[in-house]
């Protein structure tokens, strides 16, 4: 069973998803102060003990990202901008409530680039503009034959066809670019982890190189203090024998008178 405050995050989900699908005027707060108290019921979801399944909750943060991203999506001034944030808004998958065929934020997300397009139309049109806010019908009758409005129709259809060419290739371009810096970093990655195992292996050698020359210098040490006591004694039974060779010299041949 869903929390009483789960509960209220639905339903409020719910009425976020309905005034988005509706078409606000610039005056309109709702939406803002809704989608603000969305995300505090959702990190407060995230610390209840009876939280949902973390599938779950990934798409209600999902849900939320994406009215987040369509209100600042709106905020754009030119058409383009807005066509090409849209582009990388991620609507949900599942649907909020019981009674929808389709996610809500699904039909708000192709409503919303529907009117991107229509703007990108009349900004190219001229009828945004010049703000007087005259319908295609209007323009069309200012055309004149039929044959020029098959020819506007169809530079139409090429501009925004080239539009969406550049907005794809702009989306490949991205996708390489993150491409190559995620191999780039991978393979930085891999060159530090090298150099970090041959740098631990180098410290390792000079740890035990260290150890060898000090047990080296403790022999070499003991070495010369025992080379140093056997000529001490040399020189002193040399010493001594020069003494006693001197005396008996003395006693064997006495001095003459």
């Amino acid at each position: 069973m869903a929390s009483r405050l789960e509960i209220n995050f639905i339903r409020l989900l719910s009425r976020c998803e309905s005034i988005a699908s509706e078409k606000r005027v610039e005056t309109e707060w709702r939406l803002d102060k809704y989608v603000g108290a969305l995300e505090e019921m959702l990190v407060a979801l995230r610390k209840s003990l009876s939280k949902p399944t973390p599938e779950v909750l990934t798409e209600y943060t999902r849900k939320v990202d994406f009215l987040k991203g369509l209100l600042e999506a709106e905020k754009l001034s030119s058409p383009t901008e807005k066509a090409l944030a849209n582009q990388f808004l991620a609507p949900g998958r599942t649907p909020t409530i019981a009674n929808e065929r389709m996610p809500a934020t699904k039909t708000v997300h192709m409503q919303t680039k529907a009117r991107c397009t229509g703007e990108m139309r009349d900004e190219l049109l001229g009828t945004e503009l010049s703000g007087k806010g005259k319908s295609e019908t209007d323009l069309r009758n200012r055309k004149g034959l039929p044959l020029d409005e098959r020819q506007s129709a169809t530079e139409l259809d090429a501009v925004l066809q080239h539009h969406h060419n550049l907005q794809e290739k702009l989306a490949e371009d991205m996708l390489n670019l993150a491409r190559n810096l995620k191999n780039n970093t991978l393979a930085a990655q891999n060159i530090i982890k090298e150099d970090n195992q041959t740098l631990s292996q180098s410290m390792r050698q000079a740890d035990l190189n260290f150890e060898k020359l000090k047990t080296e210098s403790e022999r070499l040490e003991q070495h010369t203090k025992k080379s140093v006591n056997w000529l001490l004694w040399l020189m002193l039974i040399l010493v001594s024998f020069t003494f006693i060779s001197m005396i008996l010299f003395i006693r064997i041949f006495p001095r003459l008178r």
